[in-house]
């Protein structure tokens, strides 16, 4: 059974870090691009940031760039963002998806393409 599980959430005050991880288990993701995304109470779900398959590639939501970075570690099947700088607005829910695709050269922000889904993981920030 594969598996998505989210960890290192929690109630950060406004300027701090956190990072959160996202560990793959039931097969490898290292052919598939991985993304984070965010839901907060009754917003709909939005993207934050992807990595592709190899790592070389990333991208990021406007609204977190240069504050957050994702990475992978493909020996560990693990996947990364490190949040810093935060703002009470980055309260939500974090959500790490495999794309659907393998070894894609296009790397994609659409939650519809992403088809393996981790439970989530709380992110509070306090001003």
């Amino acid at each position: 059974q594969v598996q998505l599980v989210e960890s290192g959430g929690g109630l950060v005050q406004a300027g701090g870090s956190l990072r959160v991880s996202c560990a793959a288990s039931g097969r490898t993701f290292s052919r598939n691009a991985m993304g984070w995304f965010r839901q907060a109470p009754g917003k709909e779900r939005e993207f934050v940031a992807a990595i592709s398959w190899s790592g070389g590639s990333t991208y990021y939501a406007d609204s977190v760039k240069g504050r957050f970075t994702i990475s992978r570690e493909k020996a560990k099947n693990t996947v990364y963002l490190q949040m810093n700088s935060l703002k009470p607005e980055d309260t939500a829910v974090y959500y790490c998806a495999a794309d659907r695709a393998t070894w894609s050269l296009v790397v994609s922000t659409r939650a519809a393409d992403f088809d393996s889904w981790g439970q989530g993981t709380q992110v509070t920030v306090s001003s």
